[in-house]
Protein backbone atom coordinates (compact mmCIF):
# COMPACT_ATOMS: atom_id res chain seq x y z
CA UNK A 1 0.00 0.00 0.00
CA UNK A 2 1.32 3.39 -0.95
CA UNK A 3 1.49 6.58 1.66
CA UNK A 4 -1.85 7.67 -0.15
CA UNK A 5 -3.65 5.31 2.26
CA UNK A 6 -5.70 3.15 -0.29
CA UNK A 7 -8.25 1.46 0.91
CA UNK A 8 -7.18 -1.86 0.96
CA UNK A 9 -10.95 -3.40 0.17
CA UNK A 10 -11.17 -4.86 -2.90
CA UNK A 11 -13.68 -3.19 -5.65
CA UNK A 12 -14.97 -4.71 -8.38
CA UNK A 13 -15.31 -8.42 -7.39
CA UNK A 14 -16.91 -11.23 -9.37
CA UNK A 15 -19.54 -10.34 -6.45
CA UNK A 16 -20.78 -7.19 -8.34
CA UNK A 17 -23.57 -6.81 -10.24
CA UNK A 18 -23.16 -6.55 -13.73
CA UNK A 19 -23.88 -3.08 -15.59
CA UNK A 20 -27.52 -3.15 -17.79
CA UNK A 21 -25.37 -1.90 -20.85
CA UNK A 22 -27.84 1.17 -20.63
CA UNK A 23 -26.62 4.32 -19.92
CA UNK A 24 -28.13 6.20 -16.70
CA UNK A 25 -31.01 8.07 -17.37
CA UNK A 26 -29.06 11.69 -16.50
CA UNK A 27 -27.73 11.38 -19.96
CA UNK A 28 -29.51 12.85 -22.99
CA UNK A 29 -28.47 13.46 -26.29
CA UNK A 30 -27.45 17.39 -26.50
CA UNK A 31 -27.70 19.71 -29.64
CA UNK A 32 -24.38 18.96 -30.76
CA UNK A 33 -24.94 15.24 -31.28
CA UNK A 34 -22.95 14.12 -27.99
CA UNK A 35 -24.52 12.32 -24.64
CA UNK A 36 -24.62 15.10 -22.34
CA UNK A 37 -25.15 15.18 -18.33
CA UNK A 38 -24.95 18.10 -15.88
CA UNK A 39 -23.00 16.48 -13.00
CA UNK A 40 -21.90 17.90 -9.36
CA UNK A 41 -18.53 16.91 -7.90
CA UNK A 42 -17.31 17.68 -4.58
CA UNK A 43 -13.59 18.34 -3.31
CA UNK A 44 -13.84 16.06 -0.02
CA UNK A 45 -10.83 17.02 2.14
CA UNK A 46 -9.35 15.16 5.44
CA UNK A 47 -7.77 17.27 8.59
CA UNK A 48 -4.71 16.34 6.79
CA UNK A 49 -5.54 18.47 3.63
CA UNK A 50 -5.77 14.88 1.88
CA UNK A 51 -8.29 14.56 -0.96
CA UNK A 52 -10.80 11.57 -1.36
CA UNK A 53 -10.68 10.30 -4.80
CA UNK A 54 -12.16 7.31 -6.76
CA UNK A 55 -10.19 5.30 -9.19
CA UNK A 56 -12.16 4.14 -12.05
CA UNK A 57 -11.67 2.55 -15.56
CA UNK A 58 -14.11 2.93 -18.70
CA UNK A 59 -16.02 -0.46 -19.37
CA UNK A 60 -14.51 -0.67 -23.01
CA UNK A 61 -11.06 0.46 -21.73
CA UNK A 62 -10.23 -1.20 -18.48
CA UNK A 63 -6.43 -0.71 -19.13
CA UNK A 64 -6.62 2.79 -18.54
CA UNK A 65 -8.00 4.22 -15.18
CA UNK A 66 -7.84 7.53 -13.80
CA UNK A 67 -8.14 9.52 -10.36
CA UNK A 68 -11.40 11.90 -9.79
CA UNK A 69 -13.23 13.53 -7.77
CA UNK A 70 -16.48 12.68 -5.98
CA UNK A 71 -19.92 13.01 -7.37
CA UNK A 72 -21.76 12.40 -10.58
CA UNK A 73 -24.81 13.64 -12.77
CA UNK A 74 -27.84 15.54 -11.23
CA UNK A 75 -31.15 13.76 -11.48
CA UNK A 76 -34.40 15.56 -12.91
CA UNK A 77 -35.63 18.30 -10.52
CA UNK A 78 -32.36 17.91 -8.28
CA UNK A 79 -30.03 21.06 -7.75
CA UNK A 80 -26.75 20.82 -8.09
CA UNK A 81 -26.08 21.38 -3.83
CA UNK A 82 -28.86 18.20 -3.70
CA UNK A 83 -26.77 16.04 -5.89
CA UNK A 84 -23.69 16.63 -4.55
CA UNK A 85 -25.10 15.67 -0.88
CA UNK A 86 -26.32 12.37 -2.66
CA UNK A 87 -23.33 11.48 -4.72
CA UNK A 88 -20.93 12.01 -1.93
CA UNK A 89 -23.19 9.89 0.27
CA UNK A 90 -23.91 7.29 -2.55
CA UNK A 91 -20.16 6.90 -3.25
CA UNK A 92 -18.87 6.37 -0.08
CA UNK A 93 -20.94 6.63 2.90
CA UNK A 94 -20.51 9.97 4.16
CA UNK A 95 -23.71 12.24 4.78
CA UNK A 96 -23.39 15.90 4.98
CA UNK A 97 -25.45 18.59 5.45
CA UNK A 98 -25.62 21.14 3.43
CA UNK A 99 -24.20 23.86 5.25
CA UNK A 100 -20.57 21.80 4.86
CA UNK A 101 -20.50 22.24 1.15
CA UNK A 102 -19.22 25.38 -0.05
CA UNK A 103 -19.76 26.69 -3.44
CA UNK A 104 -19.63 25.80 -6.46
CA UNK A 105 -15.77 26.57 -6.39
CA UNK A 106 -15.30 25.87 -9.96
CA UNK A 107 -17.27 24.79 -12.49
CA UNK A 108 -15.60 22.72 -15.66
CA UNK A 109 -17.05 21.37 -19.09
CA UNK A 110 -15.02 18.17 -20.68
CA UNK A 111 -15.54 15.75 -23.25
CA UNK A 112 -14.27 12.44 -22.76
CA UNK A 113 -14.90 9.14 -23.86
CA UNK A 114 -17.22 7.13 -22.27
CA UNK A 115 -19.28 3.63 -23.46
CA UNK A 116 -17.46 3.94 -26.69
CA UNK A 117 -18.77 7.40 -27.67
CA UNK A 118 -18.17 10.92 -26.85
CA UNK A 119 -19.53 12.84 -24.22
CA UNK A 120 -20.07 16.33 -22.39
CA UNK A 121 -20.57 16.70 -18.97
CA UNK A 122 -20.99 20.70 -17.30
CA UNK A 123 -19.79 20.34 -13.84
CA UNK A 124 -20.23 22.05 -10.38
CA UNK A 125 -17.62 21.15 -8.10
CA UNK A 126 -18.19 21.77 -4.45
CA UNK A 127 -15.96 21.84 -1.18
CA UNK A 128 -16.14 20.04 1.56
CA UNK A 129 -13.92 19.11 5.17
CA UNK A 130 -14.67 15.79 7.11
CA UNK A 131 -12.33 14.05 9.29
CA UNK A 132 -11.01 11.13 7.93
CA UNK A 133 -12.77 8.89 10.11
CA UNK A 134 -16.35 9.81 8.81
CA UNK A 135 -15.19 7.75 5.85
CA UNK A 136 -15.05 4.20 7.27
CA UNK A 137 -14.49 2.09 4.42
CA UNK A 138 -16.02 1.16 1.08
CA UNK A 139 -20.05 1.11 1.26
CA UNK A 140 -21.58 -0.16 -1.92
CA UNK A 141 -24.94 0.14 -1.13
CA UNK A 142 -25.22 2.96 -3.06
CA UNK A 143 -23.94 2.35 -6.07
CA UNK A 144 -25.17 1.70 -9.69
CA UNK A 145 -24.44 -1.24 -11.56
CA UNK A 146 -22.49 0.71 -14.08
CA UNK A 147 -20.38 1.64 -10.47
CA UNK A 148 -19.60 -1.56 -9.67
CA UNK A 149 -18.30 -2.07 -12.98
CA UNK A 150 -16.21 0.62 -13.16
CA UNK A 151 -15.15 1.80 -10.08
CA UNK A 152 -11.44 0.51 -8.38
CA UNK A 153 -10.93 2.04 -5.06
CA UNK A 154 -11.04 4.82 -3.19
CA UNK A 155 -8.23 7.11 -1.07
CA UNK A 156 -6.90 9.69 -0.03
CA UNK A 157 -4.50 11.71 -1.17
CA UNK A 158 -1.67 14.06 0.13
CA UNK A 159 -1.78 17.06 -2.27
CA UNK A 160 2.23 16.16 -3.03
CA UNK A 161 1.73 12.96 -3.80
CA UNK A 162 -1.24 13.50 -5.95
CA UNK A 163 0.90 16.38 -8.11
CA UNK A 164 3.48 13.07 -9.16
CA UNK A 165 0.84 10.29 -9.28
CA UNK A 166 1.22 8.57 -12.83
CA UNK A 167 -2.36 7.69 -13.57
CA UNK A 168 -4.39 10.69 -14.91
CA UNK A 169 -6.30 13.11 -12.34
CA UNK A 170 -9.41 14.65 -13.26
CA UNK A 171 -9.74 17.53 -13.17
CA UNK A 172 -6.38 18.26 -14.44
CA UNK A 173 -3.96 20.12 -12.14
CA UNK A 174 -6.36 18.80 -8.80
CA UNK A 175 -3.13 19.51 -6.69
CA UNK A 176 -2.64 22.60 -7.13
CA UNK A 177 -6.31 23.73 -7.55
CA UNK A 178 -6.93 22.30 -3.98
CA UNK A 179 -4.14 24.48 -2.59
CA UNK A 180 -5.38 27.81 -2.48
CA UNK A 181 -9.05 26.55 -0.95
CA UNK A 182 -7.17 25.09 2.28
CA UNK A 183 -7.60 28.17 4.10
CA UNK A 184 -11.03 28.44 3.35
CA UNK A 185 -13.14 29.53 -0.02
CA UNK A 186 -13.35 33.53 -1.34
CA UNK A 187 -16.20 33.36 -2.50
CA UNK A 188 -15.54 33.43 -6.21
CA UNK A 189 -16.46 30.89 -8.31
CA UNK A 190 -13.86 29.94 -11.01
CA UNK A 191 -14.58 28.73 -14.57
CA UNK A 192 -11.70 26.23 -15.72
CA UNK A 193 -12.76 25.95 -18.86
CA UNK A 194 -13.31 23.41 -21.41
CA UNK A 195 -10.96 19.87 -21.19
CA UNK A 196 -10.80 17.32 -23.84
CA UNK A 197 -10.04 14.43 -21.56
Amino acid sequence: MTSHDAVPEAVGDDSAPAASGALPDDWVRGADGLLFRRAARVILLDEQDRVLLIRGHDQDQPERSWWFTIGGGIDAGESALEAALREVHEETGISLVADALVGPVFTRSAIFDFYREHCRQDEQIFLARVHSTAFVGIDRAGWTALEHDVIDELAWWPLDELARVELEVFPEGLDALVRPLLDGWDGRTVHLGLARE
